[in-house]
């Protein structure tokens, strides 16, 4: 991310948000992380998608770039890996032709590259999620959802995001990388500092947040360097002795890492959080899942259209093309709008509803589509399934008590507190 970027970024948090409809059209940009932080993106997304689907925005410093809020053009360009890039980047910051400033951590990860190299990278950790082992998994997840369960406190307020949320995604991981598990906790410190913008809570600066980010370096070169020796059946031994990544430089692993780190931490967390907001907005569907807990797998995709943790994704035009009656032009930035898109009502029904029962909950643009779907999203599904099912055997309701905080980004979609009580059956 540039100089310019962090300090276009860097906005006061309440700044006042006007109301979608009385904004000039042409000066709409949904890259503004304040629109999320208040949860005001609704409105905007909603307009866009009436009157300027394929939207054009072009301003200091991030170049020309387009938001794509439609279902099917996000799944067009999602698709289509051959026309659009993703070697330039998956977040919006540094146009093509230009270079970072001096002192920015040069990374490189398999999701923010082009086949083949992104193809042979992914194959060699994706063994990880595969059926059988995801079933080995299974046992553990719950028990470890079950220990955390009964672990809260009934009859107080307490934070869901901090006691649940980030407890048993960061146990997960801890698991998914044999990280020792008494610090694990630092595997989601990296993961909010690798995504997080400087001067907004998680990081005073970008110096901060490379110094943060180095020691995550420091970590993982040493748990790299005893698996090399004694490998295990866990993401740095894949890495360390799969023939396509064996010999990364240490920037491009520390790129991966934090890829597998914020793919294994945001998607889950914050669909955990989400799920019980999403709940409580919906009381007869809360009743709904008490009459029926078999809805649960269906109710577990709803939650992910629901929340798209991940509020959009980056590609970069190979070639001067079309899309949606406008004229792209090679090296153009197209934003790819997965939260918009999910609220698409002319491919979703009702999509402005939370329905646990909804028909093709699966059809969401949550875990993208194409060569960069999602790695983890059934790992993900069993997670939220698991907690779920756990949920319904033991409290009659998971009660929020207070307004949520929401992440300060317009890249991750997410929640840092989330006050509850819990009400036994």
């Amino acid at each position: 991310m540039s100089e310019a970027v962090e300090e276009e970024l860097r906005k006061p948090i309440r700044e006042p948000i006007p109301d979608a409809y009385s904004v000039p059209l042409e000066e709409i940009d949904m890259i503004r992380p304040h629109l999320f932080h208040q949860n005001r993106i609704w409105e905007y997304f909603e307009r866009l998608r009436a009157e300027d689907p394929v939207h054009f925005n072009e301003r200091h410093p991030f170049g020309r770039y387009w938001s794509l809020t439609r279902y099917e053009d996000i799944f067009y360009v999602d698709k289509h890996s051959d026309l659009f890039s993703s070697a330039h980047g998956i977040g919006i910051g540094i146009p093509v032709g230009t270079e970072p400033r001096e002192g920015v951590l040069p990374t490189s990860t398999f999701i923010a590259m082009d086949s083949p190299k992104h193809d042979v990278q992914r194959a060699t950790v994706s063994s990880i999620v595969e059926p059988q082992s995801l079933a080995k998994l299974e046992s553990t997840i719950r028990e470890r959802t079950t220990s955390v369960l009964d672990s809260l406190p009934l009859g107080e307020t307490f934070d869901w995001v901090d006691k649940v949320s980030i407890e048993l995604t960061t146990q997960m991981l801890a698991t998914l990388f044999d990280f020792p598990f008494e610090q694990r906790r630092k595997l989601t410190r990296w993961s909010d500092v690798a995504t997080a913008i400087p001067g907004n809570g998680i990081v005073d600066s970008a110096e901060q947040a490379k110094e943060e980010l180095l020691e995550c370096l420091e970590f993982f070169t040493g748990l790299w360097n005893a698996r090399v020796k004694k490998p295990g059946h866990d993401l740095v031994s894949m890495l360390a002795h799969g023939k396509d990544t064996k010999d990364m430089a240490p920037y491009e692993l520390l790129g991966n890492i934090i890829l597998l780190i914020v793919g294994g931490n945001d998607t889950t967390r914050n669909s955990m959080s989400g799920g019980v907001l999403a709940l409580n907005e919906f009381p007869d569907e809360y009743q709904k899942l008490r009459d029926n807990p078999k809805l649960i797998p269906n109710m577990v995709s709803e939650i992910i259209r629901w929340q798209t943790p991940l509020a959009y994704m980056r590609r970069t035009a190979n070639q001067d093309c079309e899309i949606g009656g406008k004229q792209i032009k090679k090296n153009d930035q197209l934003i790819m709008w997965y939260v918009s898109g999910n609220r698409d009502e002319t491919v979703i029904p009702r999509a402005n509803e939370f329905l646990i029962d909804r028909k093709n909950a699966r059809r969401h643009l949550s875990f993208g589509f194409g060569i960069h779907r999602c790695m983890g999203n059934r790992l993900a599904e069993m997670q939220l399934k698991i907690l779920w099912e756990e949920i319904t055997k033991r409290f009659s309701m998971v009660e929020v008590v207070g307004e949520p905080e929401r992440t300060y980004s317009s890249f991750v979609r997410g929640f840092t507190c989330l006050p509850v009580k819990l009400h036994t059956l």
